[in-house]
C-alpha cells in the first residue's frame, strides 16, 4: 500500500471551531468539526461556542443535503479521546450498502475499508477537489443564507 501524505487544509475557519476533511479516512465529504479551545465535551462550551457550533453544524449539514445530495449522515463525538473536542459528520453513501449493513455499527468497518483500500492517488485527488468545492461554498455568501 502506498503511503500518501495528506494536506492539513481547513474547509472553514470560524472564531471557535474549524471544519476539515478527515484525511486519515479518505471518504469524500467526511468532515470533522473541531474546537480551537482545549476541551473534551459539549458541556464545556461557552454560550458563544454553543451558538457557533450549532450554526456551523446545521449549515454544513444543510449544504451536504441540499447541494451535495447526501441523504444520510452519522454524527459522532467521543469524550474519551486524547485530542481536543471534535465532532465527526460521516456521510452514508448508497454504494456502502452493497458491502456493509445499514446500521451505525457499519461505520468502523467502512472506515477500516477506506484506510486499507482508498488511500490512493485517484481518491486523494477526488477528496481534494471536494474539499475545495466545500471550502468555496463555505466562503460564499450562499453559505450565510443557510440559516
Amino acid at each position: 500500500m502506498t503511503k500518501i501524505l495528506f494536506p492539513n487544509e481547513e474547509v472553514f475557519d470560524g472564531k471557535y471551531f474549524n471544519i476539515h476533511q478527515d484525511w486519515e479516512v479518505p471518504i469524500p465529504w467526511f468532515f470533522i468539526l473541531a474546537s480551537k479551545r482545549k476541551l473534551k465535551s459539549i458541556w464545556e462550551f461557552s454560550l458563544e461556542e454553543q451558538e457557533e457550533f450549532i450554526n456551523l453544524l446545521c449549515k454544513l449539514r444543510r449544504v451536504m443535503k441540499e447541494v451535495l445530495k447526501i441523504e444520510t449522515v452519522y454524527f459522532f463525538q467521543n469524550e474519551d479521546t486524547s485530542w481536543n473536542f471534535h465532532f465527526w459528520i460521516f456521510p452514508r453513501y448508497k454504494c456502502m450498502d452493497e458491502k456493509f449493513w445499514i446500521k451505525v455499527e457499519s461505520v468502523r468497518p467502512i472506515m477500516n475499508y477506506a484506510k486499507e483500500n482508498m488511500v490512493n492517488d485517484v481518491i486523494t485527488k477526488e477528496v481534494k477537489i471536494n474539499v475545495n468545492i466545500m471550502k468555496e461554498y463555505m466562503k460564499s455568501s450562499l453559505f450565510d443564507n443557510f440559516n
